[in-house]
């Protein structure tokens, strides 16, 4: 009896342990083994045309698509990270919103203590817990459901854990908020996360790096966005205006003007329209470098941008890694395409 009653306990205490760590969402588009990355790994050392670029990295924009649609654009940002933690920035998509009722004007936290990577786990840096207890309430909500449904902060970690084993991370959800909002939960988040490198003696890309998680245009009849279009013309048109974009408000100095002119092509008549592009960064983009510029500018750091590598699944197809684990969970043609970059803030 008494051996049954610690088998009991033994395996209670397994499933609360269980609980408490965010589980895989998407296995089909990410690896999550080590031998499956490091297979990938190989492939895109190999075929990396990347030019050097400054270093450390302090930030970068990375895309959340398929690793056999985007591993191009993920691999050139992180191969160069260093970091011992990262900060992510991620979307709150249309089915994560769905499932709780649409926050809005939030950030939404977690509080598990670990998130599934390769062949393990990944521990929550202390910054998360800090966040909760320094920002104000009103700033943010905590949901484990929104991150469990959510896939584009868990889209980085294979990468990160795979060139840094102890990497910790601080995920960051953001709902979607008028300019003028982003503008003062940005400043307040920057003051917090300031103070949390101040007292643990940080480094801006030594220690902490900063990551948002976005695609870009999502085109075509399927997504109901066909300003150009369906032909080659249009795509090409489609193309050209992201691009146009990126290196317009995305890259070289950065700034508050660039970025606010870059929401008011990215949305709407209002901040939850869309404009004649479907990103699914147009929140996590612009509420996490406003976040990461205030923090740089309060610790004299200037920031640049460094546009490393631009793409779209009808242009580039699947890469040819098989036998990995891994596969693609959308189609591509002129009716259904996704653009995405990646950029490194230096």
């Amino acid at each position: 009896m008494k051996c049954l009653l610690t088998l009991l306990i033994t395996l209670l205490a397994m499933s609360l342990h269980a609980n408490d760590i965010r589980p895989v969402r998407d296995d089909i588009g990410y690896c999550w083994t080590m031998d499956c990355m490091k297979k990938f790994i190989t492939y895109l050392e190999s075929h990396d045309q990347t030019k050097e670029i400054p270093l450390p990295i302090i930030a970068g924009i990375t895309p959340h698509d398929d690793f056999l649609y985007a591993g191009t654009i993920y691999y050139p940002l992180y191969k160069n990270i260093k970091a011992k933690e990262a900060v992510i920035f991620g979307v709150t998509h249309k089915t994560v919103r769905d499932a709780i009722n649409d926050p809005q004007n939030i950030l939404i936290l977690d509080e598990f203590t670990a998130w599934k990577g390769l062949n393990g786990t990944i521990t929550v840096s202390p910054l998360r817990e800090y966040i909760k207890s320094h920002l104000n309430k009103s700033d943010f909500m905590v949901s484990n459901k929104a991150h469990e449904l959510e896939h584009s902060i868990e889209g980085q970690l294979p990468f990160l854990h795979y060139f840094n084993q102890n990497i910790r991370i601080t995920p960051i959800m953001v709902t979607g908020m008028p300019f003028e909002k982003m503008e003062e939960i940005s400043t307040r988040l920057a003051e917090v996360i300031t103070a949390y490198i101040h007292e643990n003696n940080l480094k801006p890309g030594k220690d902490i790096v900063f990551l948002f998680s976005a695609d870009a245009n999502h085109y075509g009849k399927d997504f109901n966005n066909t300003p150009f279009g369906e032909d080659e013309k249009a795509h090409e048109k489609g193309i050209n205006q992201d691009l146009n974009w990126v290196k317009s408000y995305l890259t070289g100095k950065v700034d508050n003007e660039k970025i606010r002119i870059l929401t008011t092509k990215l949305w709407g008549a209002t901040y939850r329209d869309y404009g004649s592009t479907y990103w699914c960064g147009k929140y996590s983009i612009p509420f996490g470098m406003l976040t990461t510029m205030k923090i740089m500018h309060s610790l004299n750091i200037p920031l640049q941008g460094t546009l490393l590598q631009f793409g779209d699944t009808y242009s580039g197809g699947v890469l040819p890694v098989t036998k990995c684990g891994i596969g693609t969970t959308a189609p591509f043609s002129l009716k259904h395409w996704v653009s995405f970059f990646s950029v490194a803030y230096h």
